[in-house]
């Protein structure tokens, strides 16, 4: 059942649906989120099934996906919203913060990982980070991820092949940074970011920036071969 949606869009603000079946944890990210003047809550849904069905769920900038839902999974829907638009981008609110669910939430395809205790100021933090090509994770999170990664044997593979400036461009994409900051930051052209940017997708065979950054955490690329 669709709990909010709204017939109008706002082109000046960003979309954002959320998929929580707390009635007190939606309403008040809801609030939280309508309060600013580059956001809103197109419509919010309490289990991943009537998200599924909706036309906002495709039309959203950012979607918000707890994982314990009733029905669906929030895992299982991540990987569905995900086969039938790959560049949708979603975000994992939840309680857990088990090695398990986080990294099938990645692998499923989300770009950020946000434990429930986030303050207002985090929450909306990680929208504009995850829409600007960012993968916003609560600090716990993220260091269950370094972790990982540091617990992994240095193994060849082909993902290897990337160039150092290649992964520091990786790396970049991941912080969100634009073409122009990427260009200051490297001493290069914007052209010359475009080409190792090219040469990333290509090699990790992606269209866009967030499946670069998908694919960069799930098969443990940033850092991992420094």
């Amino acid at each position: 059942m669709a709990i909010k949606e709204f017939p109008e869009t706002e082109p000046d603000r960003l979309n954002v649906v959320i998929v929580e079946d707390n009635r007190y944890m939606r309403e008040s990210w809801q609030t939280i989120i309508d309060f600013e003047r580059d956001m809103r809550v197109s419509a919010a849904f309490a289990n991943c099934e009537a998200a599924l069905q909706s036309r906002e769920i495709a039309q959203a900038d950012v979607i918000i996906m707890d994982i314990e839902l009733p029905g669906m999974s929030g895992i299982e829907g991540v990987k569905e919203i995900k086969r039938r638009s790959a560049q949708s981008t979603i975000i994992m609110a939840t309680v857990f913060e088990d090695d398990k669910n986080v990294f099938q939430s990645l692998q499923s395809g989300a770009i950020g990982y946000l434990t429930k205790k986030v303050s207002t100021s985090e929450l909306l933090a990680a929208i504009r980070t995850a829409h600007n090509g960012g993968s916003p994770m609560s600090p716990a999170i993220a260091r269950k991820v370094i972790e990982s990664l540091q617990s992994q044997p240095a193994r060849k593979n082909p993902e290897s092949i990337l160039s150092d400036r290649e992964r520091e461009v990786l790396e970049y994409l991941a912080d969100g940074k634009s073409y122009a900051a990427m260009a200051k930051a490297m001493f290069l052209s914007v052209d010359g970011v475009g080409y190792h940017i090219r040469n990333i997708y290509e090699k990790l065979q992606v269209n866009s920036r967030a499946e670069a950054v998908s694919v960069g955490l799930r098969k443990r690329l940033i850092r991992l071969f420094r």
